[in-house]
């Protein structure tokens, strides 16, 4: 059983080692430059900026490792880079394997493909749990090591409530990836449609009378910043987006099970 899933997830072994190593670097990078910044001279620099700018990239105080982080890892790295890499990586799923002629031999044994679907989706658990899990001990190392503390509760929240949003960014780019025909094409769509729904998500938030608009964004459902400074968070909003990430599987299936390969 799971054989599938395990062949996929010895497939992203390298792909996970790279992109945690590179996360990871840029993350240390991070760090260090917080202990030789003039955070009282940016400070300054952020309060002059338009509070919707502020609200749109989840900026609420650079002051504190906390709020820097939040600013230029969490709500940019996180939230939009990984969104990308999931959708981009989930939107290859199926069409790759149509396009490398392996799809019919994957068919020809004896596995539904509900099965095989759901399978290939779950081996994307290995870089989506590898990378949190880095870059929590990345985080609170480096910040130990520059004289900084940082609420090791907050810490694991805003890693563990990302699994979530970044399985639903997967599941987008998996219904692009029995949708269409070309990886190439699902890849992009996927990435295009994730991109335009954080971009939703940032003009609409602070835009009176069309807020309502960013509740079909992702993003509206995790919002790293006050997790990680404050400890604040809602847990259906965690379950929203589990929902979400199961129908859109859902719809993946029903779609793959009727599609001609």
């Amino acid at each position: 059983m799971f054989e599938t899933a395990r062949y996929e997830a010895n497939r992203r072994l390298r792909g996970t080692a790279a992109l945690a190593g590179g996360i990871a670097v840029l993350v240390a990078f991070f760090i260090w430059y917080f202990s030789v910044l003039d955070v009282e001279g940016l400070t300054q620099a952020m309060e002059s900026l338009p509070p919707a700018m502020l609200e749109a990239f989840g900026i609420e105080t650079i002051a504190t490792i906390e709020g820097f982080l939040a600013a230029e890892v969490y709500n940019f790295v996180w939230v939009l880079g990984l969104g990308l890499y999931f959708a981009y990586a989930a939107g290859g799923l199926i069409t790759g394997d149509i396009e490398r002629d392996r799809m019919d031999l994957l068919l020809s044994f004896p596995v539904s493909r509900s099965r095989l679907l759901l399978e290939k989706f779950s081996a994307l658990l290995l870089p989506i749990i590898t990378v949190n899990i880095v870059i929590a001990v990345v985080v609170y190392g480096g910040a130990a090591a520059i004289g900084e503390s940082i609420d090791v509760g907050h810490l694991m929240l805003v890693h563990v409530l990302s699994i979530p949003y970044l399985l639903t960014c997967a599941a987008i780019g998996t219904v692009f990836s029995v949708v269409f025909d070309r990886a190439d094409t699902a890849k992009r769509g996927a990435i295009g449609l994730v991109f335009a729904l954080f971009l939703i998500k940032s003009v609409t938030e602070s835009a009176e009378g069309y807020e309502w608009i960013q509740n079909v964004s992702p993003m509206h459902y995790y919002e790293p910043t006050p997790i990680l400074i404050d400890g604040a968070y809602q847990l259906v909003d965690a379950g929203v987006l589990l929902l979400v990430a199961v129908a859109l599987l859902v719809v993946s299936q029903l779609v793959f099970q009727r599609r001609d390969i």
